[in-house]
């Protein structure tokens, strides 16, 4: 039988295993724990986190074995952990990256973003690389399927000529802005920054949600819209190519793929077809990202997404934010507005 790789697992909140409470057993996961668990080679030994209530529920419903209030409890065995897992809020990422090195796991696998301040990011991938640990980071679409086969399409000319890109997020530039940055680096390669808009405190004070225009390498433009997150979850994007029109809905549960074909009634005219939609059952995003932690560690494969990856999202993410500041409504405004 293989030795199963060991886990610590830092926060017991929502994205550790909460999400998966009211989930049936064989669904695919979207936390940590199932997640680990569901693969088969993870062992999940350890955790950490300061609420004793929900350390006790997690530990309980998960079956850990060890769990722990603060990083000082824990037994400084070094080299007792695989793999770090990091579900604490983004505020203590930085402190917590720090804290997981020290043990000297193999990986850090941590939510996103890594950090709040760029600077912090710089120096956790800095760091991680220099001791020789893998950083992979949770932007969930780098091991999504639809997402892998579009970029492929894209890449091979399938779609033909990328004309421009729309998008639009919502809950904060660096919160989920840095997933839509991520989506569109990947798909679409390296990005400038050509006009940012309004910033617009729709969820945390310290990270407003921006809209702004970028180019492509090639010069195709992307259109970066903005909705308020008290209304409603937004997250959707439109690539409209040589060949027709690409559709992400509800975060990437929904996609619709549209064509251009001849007109019966008006010779000489394309129109788009009314197009297939694609409704994936559930996401296996984090199911094959934990699979894609376990190739990297027992056979070196690459990591679909990595520290660089994140910090060239957080990089943009955070040149917007730098650059709408002078626009960006200051509490009292805000009070008076309301």
């Amino acid at each position: 039988m293989k030795t199963k790789l060991k886990v610590l697992l830092i926060g017991c909140g929502n994205m550790a295993g909460g999400y998966d409470l009211l989930q049936p057993e064989e669904a695919l996961p979207l936390g940590h724990a199932k997640a680990f668990r569901q693969h088969g080679g993870f062992e999940l030994t350890s955790c950490i986190d300061p609420d004793t209530a929900q350390r006790q529920a997690f530990q309980s419903r998960w079956q850990v074995t060890h769990g722990y209030a603060c990083w000082q409890d824990l037994p400084q065995d070094v080299g007792a952990f695989d793999v770090i897992s990091i579900c604490s809020p983004t505020g203590v990422h930085a402190q917590d990256i720090q804290a997981a090195l020290a043990l000297k796991p193999r990986l850090i696998f941590c939510e996103k973003p890594v950090s709040l301040h760029l600077v912090q990011t710089q120096q956790a991938v800095s760091d991680c690389a220099r001791q020789q640990v893998l950083l992979a980071v949770n932007h969930s679409r780098r091991w999504s399927p639809q997402v892998q086969q579009l970029k492929q399409q894209l890449a091979q000319g399938e779609w033909g000529a990328v004309r421009s890109v729309s998008a639009v997020y919502n809950k904060g530039m660096l919160n989920n802005g840095s997933h839509m940055m991520d989506l569109l680096l990947n798909l679409f390669g390296t990005l400038h920054i050509t006009h940012v808009g309004q910033a617009v405190v729709d969820f945390f004070d310290a990270d407003p949600s921006v809209d702004a225009c970028l180019q492509t390498a090639d010069g195709v433009p992307i259109q970066l819209n903005v909705a308020h997150a008290h209304d409603y979850a937004l997250f959707e994007m439109q690539i409209v190519t040589e060949k027709g029109v690409i559709t992400m809905e509800d975060g990437g549960a929904r996609w619709r793929f549209r064509t251009a074909k001849p007109s019966a009634q008006l010779p000489g005219y394309n129109f788009l077809n009314d197009g297939e939609w694609v409704t994936p059952q559930g996401s296996p995003a984090l199911r094959n990202a934990v699979a894609n932690l376990h190739d990297a560690l027992t056979r070196s494969a690459a990591l679909a997404c990595t520290g660089i990856h994140a910090l060239q999202a957080q990089t943009l993410c955070e040149q917007i934010q730098q650059q709408a500041v002078a626009k960006w409504p200051q509490p009292h405004d805000r009070r008076e507005a309301a």
